[in-house]
């Protein structure tokens, strides 16, 4: 193993140099739809994976608050008014979003895959059911078609949400998204915002390396996480091989998947799924 990976091993390595960043936006972020949670007055959408773009009526931002170097024939027919939504490569490219949304040097080519699925006006008065229909009057823009809004459905019965659900992550999507329509815009993580998958996941960010034995000898064994909240834990599956051999370094951002919790509170079966560029949705 590289000097590098034993450094990583060991919980060593730093973190990966910061890209240019603001004061992060306060955006609107999701809690986790149960089932026998009241679904009158929502909107459902698909849930787009991808990265969460935030633009401010002059420059677009992730929700970290990095801005994002996108080409300038992207930004230029924007409306001079903020927009919430996701930067978008289509189903199962999320990696191809990242990488795309995170260079610094635009790759013109790369962007032209890339999709701001906007579902939300921030500073649009009245509640989502007002904003919607304001959003709706304002896009698409014929001279940008990659600026698309998010369909949004009324939310019926458990059971036709399982099912749209089901659905959704048979072609490729991730899951849904809930939106109460009576909701103001508040910048921070609460129920008015919902997402539904068909399991559970988190991130949480790398604090450090164990080395793995048997055949993985030598590679990653486990990555030890924290959680927002402070708790600790080991990531040990979902690995492929080639990232056992260059393990997500000390600091990253990593979503992991899981079956509920234990009595600690820790997650059961906690798998790692993959590395974010930063906290999402």
């Amino acid at each position: 193993m590289k000097r590098r990976h034993f450094l990583m091993a060991a919980g060593l390595a730093s973190a990966l140099p910061p890209l240019a960043r603001a004061a992060a936006p306060a955006l609107m972020l999701a809690d986790v739809y149960r089932p026998g949670m009241p679904l009158e007055g929502y909107w459902v959408s698909e849930k787009y994976d991808g990265v969460r773009g935030y633009w401010d009526g002059k420059q677009l931002w992730t929700r970290g608050g990095t801005r994002v170097a996108a080409p300038a024939w992207f930004t230029a027919p924007l409306p001079a008014v903020p927009l919430d939504g996701e930067l978008w490569a289509g189903r199962g490219r999320f990696e191809l979003a990242t990488s795309t949304v995170r260079s610094q040097i635009p790759n013109d080519t790369a962007w032209r895959e890339i999709r701001f699925m906007v579902f939300d006006l921030p500073a649009q008065p009245g509640d989502f059911d007002a904003r919607l229909a304001a959003l709706r009057k304002l896009l698409p823009i014929t001279a940008a078609p990659w600026v698309v809004p998010v369909a949004q459905q009324r939310a019926t019965t458990h059971e036709a949400l399982q099912a749209l659900l089901n659905k959704t992550v048979k072609l490729g999507g991730e899951g849904l998204m809930l939106h109460r329509g009576g909701a103001p815009y508040r910048g921070e993580r609460n129920a008015d915002l919902l997402k539904v998958k068909p399991y559970d996941d988190a991130e949480a960010r790398v604090v450090g390396h164990t080395a793995g034995q048997g055949r993985h000898a030598s590679h990653l064994g486990a990555l030890v996480v924290e959680t927002p909240e402070g708790r600790r834990f080991k990531l040990g599956g979902g690995f492929t091989d080639a990232q056992r051999r260059d393990p997500p370094p000390v600091g990253t951002w990593v979503t992991y998947r899981y079956n509920g919790t234990n009595p600690s509170g820790l997650p059961r079966f906690a798998r790692f799924m993959r590395v974010r560029s930063e906290p999402g949705i």
